[in-house]
């Protein structure tokens, strides 16, 4: 039986600066059940306290302890490897958070790739395979292959760490979704086994697929950069596909065997 969830942010609560459907209404069912749950997310735009006030603005009520995210992963993981000299490919606020890790862009150990929008050109990418070339390992964020946005799907940073590791070659290391060992620590933190836990997310690649990898339920919402091509052709089956966060609650009482909904 199903015990706890896993929700991604970006796409499932909302789109930019919009809240979706449903999404407040969920996070109350959420709060007055008691279900325990963790939001994890491969954004890498903020520090976890910007993104926590950027959702608190937003009027979604979830704290920065309520969520895990990539960027804090990706540190945890570079101090564990003794990568401590990086060149953080990340904006200012990120950047902030990387405890324990100096900035070297000359001769750094590793380079973190995370999300710098338009940041990215020619001379940038150029100025990465150069350190890669001379031995810094390639560590992303994430490998998402778009992201939405008010305009429409937009790349992710995927493209320029796959274009990295096609010319050094190198295989890069990717830490929040879809890796296990992201999910792992997500598990450890909510104390539930993956078997007793349903990820929710929109992209089947990174949430469903990663989810799925790693013993969890895979639950598709139809909102945020879900494309129905896009999952068909992927050769992912999700375990549920539902229209919108706001369908959650009635899924868990008929599927999950979950609480009554609100």
């Amino acid at each position: 039986m199903l015990k706890g969830l896993l929700l991604d942010l970006d796409g499932v609560l909302h789109t930019g600066e919009q809240v979706l459907p449903g999404a407040q209404a969920t996070l109350a069912w959420l709060k007055a059940h008691q279900i325990p749950h963790l939001f994890v997310t491969n954004t890498s735009t903020l520090s976890l306290t910007g993104l926590s006030q950027r959702l608190q603005a937003m009027g979604l009520a979830i704290a920065a302890e309520q969520v895990f995210c990539a960027p804090q992963a990706a540190a945890h993981w570079l101090r564990q490897q003794g990568l401590t000299r990086i060149w953080p490919l990340v904006t200012p606020d990120v950047t902030a958070e990387l405890e324990g890790l100096t900035g070297d862009e000359q001769a750094p150990q590793a380079l973190l790739i995370g999300d710098i929008g338009p940041t990215w050109d020619y001379a940038l990418l150029n100025r990465a395979f150069a350190c890669l070339q001379q031995g810094a390992r390639l560590v992303a964020i994430h490998k998402n292959r778009s992201w939405q946005t008010p305009q429409g799907l937009m790349l992710d940073i995927g493209a320029f760490v796959a274009a990295l590791e096609y010319a050094v070659p190198c295989e890069a290391v990717v830490i929040g979704k879809p890796n296990p060992d992201f999910f792992a620590a997500a598990l450890a933190r909510l104390g539930l086994p993956a078997t007793a836990v349903a990820m929710v997310g929109d992209d089947i690649f990174s949430d469903i697929a990663g989810a799925q990898q790693s013993g969890l339920t895979g639950i598709l919402v139809q909102t945020g950069k879900y494309r129905r091509q896009t999952v068909a052709s992927s050769g992912i089956q999700p375990d549920a596909s539902l229209p919108d966060i706001g369908a959650l609650p009635d899924w868990w009482v008929s599927q999950a065997g979950g609480p009554p909904h609100l």
